[in-house]
């Protein structure tokens, strides 16, 4: 099985040493989307052997994401932020379930001593994000909005993406839908570190354009 890991970064020069310094050995492609960033994000990606694509002007997540998986080459995609909030040790329990046939998709879901630390409205937004992709899959995700998943490339390859920016997770979701494609969910550790969250209510609305 080989692992191409899609970073999706705008200005993260401060956070990618770290990053890097603990992704498993078991990942053999390391992609970063430097999605039009003022800092030394491409230069220190490059440093540390990542391929790097670069966006000229900020086009927001989804857009990078579809990058990252136009340039990977490995049979299993790994999308994970950039901001330190994820674990790249946790890495190789996202993809377990692909590598032995159990599932075709497994979303990190922030349980593990995470939830409880959510603030109320980064918690407000996953349950409503939650509730709408359940109405329009009949499955329950306990956590759509989650940027850290491990997903088959033959499955990303036939979805075609209509998001620009963080609604795409949930995008994907109603793709695997459509594909019949087996999700599991695994509970990961989260950091926190007082940023603010990226998702909004107001983005809600971009979610209900996709759902319907």
């Amino acid at each position: 099985m080989n692992i191409s890991l899609i970073i999706p970064a705008y200005n993260e020069a401060e956070h990618l040493p770290h990053i890097f310094a603990a992704i498993p050995p078991t990942v053999k492609e390391v992609i970063v989307v430097d999605d039009g960033s003022s800092d030394q994000t491409a230069d220190i990606a490059r440093s540390n052997n990542a391929i790097v694509v670069q966006h000229s002007q900020n086009q927001g997540k989804g857009r990078a994401m579809v990058s990252g998986i136009n340039a990977a080459s490995g049979d299993v995609v790994v999308f994970m932020d950039a901001d330190m909030q994820h674990h790249p040790e946790d890495i190789e329990r996202l993809v377990a379930s692909l590598d032995d046939g159990s599932a075709d998709m497994v979303i990190g879901v922030r349980t593990l001593g995470s939830r409880g630390e959510m603030p109320p409205q980064r918690r407000l937004t996953n349950f409503l994000g939650n509730l709408l992709v359940f109405l329009r899959i009949g499955e329950w995700i306990s956590d759509t909005q989650s940027g850290f998943r491990a997903v088959k490339k033959d499955f990303l390859d036939k979805m075609v993406f209509k998001s620009k920016r963080y609604e795409i997770e949930i995008e994907m979701l109603v793709w695997a839908h459509k594909l019949d494609m087996r999700i599991r969910e695994e509970p990961i550790k989260v950091k926190y570190a007082g940023e603010k969250s990226h998702w909004k209510v107001r983005n809600l609305f971009r979610v209900f354009k996709i759902l319907h």
